[in-house]
């Protein structure tokens, strides 16, 4: 059975993380119990990945169907099959449990600002919240996030990875008028940019770095004004300055890291730090081991979470991952053989960028900051010497408080 592999694999990667970072009996025991018991918040999440069903994938490709359609069928089958699969429904149960996790900033749109590509995840995840409510409640807003903890659930609290910009450009208000229509449709927190260049400013890939442009003040002012978190995970050091500071709320880079620690293009350096904490945001940090530097593992993300906390304070560093928990069946998958693709528009990168190193793909390193290790990002705070207070607000009360922050009225 998928749950019975899924258990073994969460176990497996369990026993790896606690081989890393060695726990007395007294920690283990005092970190699970207070995982259990706090509301738990990952800035940024991919969510689930399902295993697909090759068999229609299969005669899609046969048939002719275009890459886009290609693209489209596999990812409406591995968002969504969770819903419509048994197996795989108790798999995503387990999964669950196993993390300790309340509720997903999900990952609900796709990299872009066309407003007919978001939408595409943000109905996708929409659909499987609802189709999932005996586990799953619909927050759209802060207190629906400690509502879903004191029934025993979890929830998404929607992310969209970009603005939505109609490129009509007839006035500044108009092309902004997608952002409150994605906000009534649930998304509460929105990327300025991907890694390239928009309007509003520049990706963090863009060798340029130029900041803020005169359109991307007028989108923050509309984002603080409509009620949307401002991400800047994505963007260039210049444009996630310069938005911090324009910001009359909260900025986050949801799922990121400490320049100091690792230089890459995705993690913040100290400036940009600086300015999400005086705007009163938060630094969550990544388990993408490529961003985390040194060992890339476990321990690699808390030295992350102590940089920011010791400079900046507990009020400033959360978690998010920015990493799926994958089907057990995904592995033992035969995929049917695709068309060789270019690589898409908003994949820009530095050229030889470590995220795609094989030093940074060793199973150590991935078993360790597995998704359902979640519990074991608390023990690693308890080892470190944090209190239990610092520790909620790390794990779930920084990211509620800035949500509350942001919220209308």
């Amino acid at each position: 059975m998928p749950t019975q592999n899924a258990a073994v694999r969460i176990q497996h990667a369990r026993d790896v993380a606690l081989d890393i970072l060695k726990p007395t009996p007294s920690e283990l025991e005092h970190g699970l119990e207070l995982h259990r018991d706090s509301v738990v918040i990952e800035t940024y999440g991919l969510g689930f990945r399902a295993t697909t069903d090759i068999d229609t994938l299969t005669a899609a490709i046969e048939s002719g169907a275009s890459a886009l359609e290609v693209q489209d069928l596999n990812e409406d089958m591995i968002m969504t099959r969770w819903a419509t699969d048994p197996d795989l429904r108790r798999e995503y149960h387990a999964a669950w449990e196993a993390s300790g996790v309340t509720c997903i900033l999900q990952n609900a749109g796709e990299e872009g600002n066309a407003p007919e590509r978001l939408i595409k995840r943000l109905a996708r995840y929409t659909y499987l919240n609802d189709s999932m409510d005996d586990l799953l409640l619909r927050a759209t807003k802060p207190n629906d996030i400690i509502a879903a903890k004191e029934q025993g659930l979890h929830c998404f609290y929607m992310s969209c990875n970009g603005v939505p910009l109609p490129g009509d450009h007839i006035s500044v208000e108009e092309e902004l008028r997608y952002i409150r229509i994605f906000y009534q449709l649930g998304c509460r927190m929105m990327h300025l940019t991907y890694n390239r260049r928009n309007a509003i400013g520049d990706g963090c890939g863009e060798l340029a770095n130029a900041g803020l442009s005169d359109f991307g003040h007028a989108a923050i002012a509309e984002m603080n004004r409509v009620g949307v978190i401002i991400d800047v995970a994505h963007s260039g050091q210049q444009t996630s300055l310069e938005a911090a500071q324009a910001s009359q709320k909260p900025v986050v880079a949801s799922h990121s890291g400490a320049w100091e620690l690792t230089p890459h293009c995705r993690c913040k350096n100290d400036d940009v730090i600086r300015a999400i904490v005086d705007s009163g945001g938060l630094i969550g940090i990544t388990n993408i081991p490529a961003f985390l530097g040194k060992s890339g593992d476990i321990a690699a993300l808390l030295d992350h979470i102590d940089y920011i906390a010791d400079r900046y304070g507990t009020d400033h560093v959360a978690i998010g991952t920015d990493s799926p928990y994958v089907a057990a069946g995904v592995l033992d998958e035969k995929r049917p053989a695709g068309r060789p693709a270019r690589t898409r528009w908003e994949a820009l990168w530095p050229e030889d960028d470590p995220l795609f190193s094989p030093i940074w793909k060793q199973e150590r390193q991935i078993q360790s900051l597995a998704w359902t290790n979640w519990p074991l990002f608390t023990v690693g705070l308890v080892q470190r010497g944090y209190v239990d207070e610092d520790i909620r607000k790390i794990i779930g009360g920084n990211f509620l408080r800035v949500a509350t922050e942001v919220w209308p009225g």
